[in-house]
């Protein structure tokens, strides 16, 4: 009989806890959503919680190891914005494969991460690395400016990869000059098919 009664109690006791999860779940996915169609304002949010976690490492003094992760995370994400989905590198030519030649038929350039998934990695991190700021144990004493320099040395390695990768299979991943506009009208038009 207590054995029925302590888990009566353990399921009437969770099943608040989950409604509350569940409505916070359903209002924050609303809120994401919402948030989809407005770049600029998404951005503009991330910047200043950057800049607050900046602050924070700031007039702490400390918490260096989670900035470099944050760092090196941030680096691997912008990788993943800025390459093709289909690399002609590691994949065979396909139909979904970037021109590799002028006479080549235009694909529009289709991102191994795009854009929304992006910002919402970057807004994740720096609230997870924020929150690790409030934990002493997160604060392993380093010499932050070789951690800098490496970091530093990481970023100009993998970009100039990533140009020469741009360069070679000729792609550029962001709507530049008056072909990138036209290609996004069409695009939004309904003339050009993804």
């Amino acid at each position: 009989m207590t054995m029925e009664g302590t888990s009566g109690e353990g399921v009437a006791a969770s099943a608040p806890l989950a409604k509350w999860r569940s409505d916070f779940s359903r209002t924050f996915q609303y809120y994401l959503d919402r948030s989809s169609p407005r770049p600029v304002g998404r951005w503009l949010g991330t910047v200043a919680l950057a800049a607050v976690y900046v602050l924070r490492v700031y007039f702490v003094q400390g918490f260096y190891i989670v900035s470099y992760g944050l760092g090196i995370y941030v680096l691997n994400l912008l990788i993943g914005f800025l390459s093709p989905i289909v690399d002609p590198e590691l994949e065979a030519l396909d139909g979904a494969s970037l021109p590799s030649r002028g006479s080549d038929e235009f694909k529009p350039f289709i991102r191994r991460l795009p854009e929304f998934k992006f910002w919402y990695s970057i807004t994740k991190a720096f609230c997870v690395a924020f929150v690790m700021t409030f934990f002493s144990i997160f604060d392993v004493p380093v010499f932050w400016p070789i951690l800098l320099f490496y970091w530093i040395v990481l970023f100009v390695l993998t970009m100039k990869r990533q140009i020469v990768h741009m360069i070679k299979y000729k792609y550029v991943p962001f709507d530049i000059g008056s072909r990138g506009m036209a290609e996004r009208n069409l695009r939004v038009g309904g003339a050009m098919t993804d």
